[in-house]
């Protein structure tokens, strides 16, 4: 078998290393740093979350990588709530170790299935994961454009590309830009040209524009949806997520990363059985996320950047004066101590910057007091 790699691979800089200098500029400006270039959860989970997690007595042994029943129904569950799907939790759904790795790995498991097929396709202004998988895999990573409101366009996909496709990513809500894909279309693409969909809707529950959408919501053939607590439940540090939709897919992932010791700690499985089952701290943290999306707007604004509210998630896609990305993350980190992260992170555009409403919404408001000031 031929080497997939032709040289040695060199990781690239963690691009929101590259922002140290930025934060040593607020620090040394504000005593503080304001940072919004990372989408991580600021605000604590629920207590009942957390007392689920210390109390489970499950630190011992070794559950289940394709998680407890108990997990899998509980995200089953939630799943029919919100979008009105029904999945088997015994066939259709296994638990992920957070979704990054999924994004990250899975790539690499079709490979082993389907050797004969080498390409990635994603959406050419999206999370790098994407492109990184591919790469991890030895694939050729091929992104797919984008249209106006920032939602893949499949028909710009090349038909020689599409028949070597190993899958097609989509990711809607979209990160960076908030886009809603039409994932039905996506879903129909991909059965029509036999390319497996891997739907990475980890923003559903912070959609703006309409009601959460899945693509599971089109049948389960050919698609994955994939979802995770980091956000919804603010559980990013526990790594919970889980995969769900064709059975044959799931079934071969389930025994492959069984194999890879891929497994949801028991610990935090029974606090995710907890995240899952309710509803109220997402409908709170909804109306946090909207009002630090609305002063990171005036932030933006005040700055020059060009910015409207997005279709969903909780990221702001805002369009730099000069099409500078990094002069408009230098101005804000130096005029308000806000840490921005420049648009080349996320599809190699130099004209816009990613704002993360993840920061207390007090801090939020004191750096648009600085700014304006």
């Amino acid at each position: 078998m031929t080497h997939p790699y032709e040289t040695p691979y060199v990781p690239p800089p963690y691009p929101y290393d590259l922002l140290d200098e930025l934060r040593s500029v607020a620090q040394e400006r504000f005593g503080s740093v304001i940072d919004c270039s990372i989408g991580a959860p600021v605000d604590p989970p629920t207590p009942a979350v957390v007392a689920a997690l210390s109390t489970s007595n499950l630190e011992r042994g070794y559950p289940p990588s394709v998680g407890t029943p108990g997990y899998r129904e509980a995200a089953a569950r939630w799943l029919q709530r919100l979008t009105g799907v029904d999945v088997d939790p015994a066939t259709q759904i296994g638990a992920a170790v957070g979704t990054k790795e999924f994004v990250a790995m899975t790539p690499h498991f079709l490979r082993m299935r389907m050797p004969h097929r080498d390409t990635i396709l994603y959406p050419e202004v999206s999370y790098p994961s994407y492109e990184q998988g591919a790469i991890f895999s030895g694939c050729r990573a091929v992104p797919v454009a984008v249209d106006d409101r920032w939602r893949i366009d499949l028909d710009a996909i090349d038909p020689a590309d599409a028949a070597r496709a190993l899958c097609l990513w989509i990711n809607s809500p979209g990160n960076p830009a908030g886009g809603i894909d039409d994932l039905a279309a996506a879903a129909a693409w991909g059965r029509a040209n036999d390319v497996l969909v891997l739907s990475d809707e980890c923003y559903i529950e912070f959609t703006w524009d309409g009601p959460p959408q899945s693509i599971l919501q089109s049948g389960v053939d050919g698609v994955l949806a994939v979802h995770s607590l980091s956000k919804r439940s603010n559980f990013a540090g526990a790594r919970a997520g889980f995969y769900a939709g064709d059975p044959d897919l799931v079934q071969y992932l389930k025994e492959v990363r069984k194999h890879g010791g891929l497994i949801v700690s028991g610990p935090v499985q029974a606090a995710a059985i907890v995240a899952f089952d309710d509803q109220t701290h997402v409908e709170e943290q909804r109306k946090v996320y909207l009002q630090r999306l609305e002063i990171g707007i005036e932030l933006l604004r005040a700055a020059g950047a060009a910015v409207e509210m997005p279709g969903g998630g909780f990221y702001l896609w805002a369009e730099a004066p000069a099409h500078d990305s990094w002069a408009l993350a230098r101005v804000l980190a130096e005029r308000s101590g806000v840490i921005v992260s420049p648009g080349e992170f996320y599809g190699r555009r130099t004209d816009y910057v990613r704002f993360a409403a993840v920061q207390p919404t007090a801090d939020l408001q004191l750096a648009l007091e600085r700014m304006r000031s």
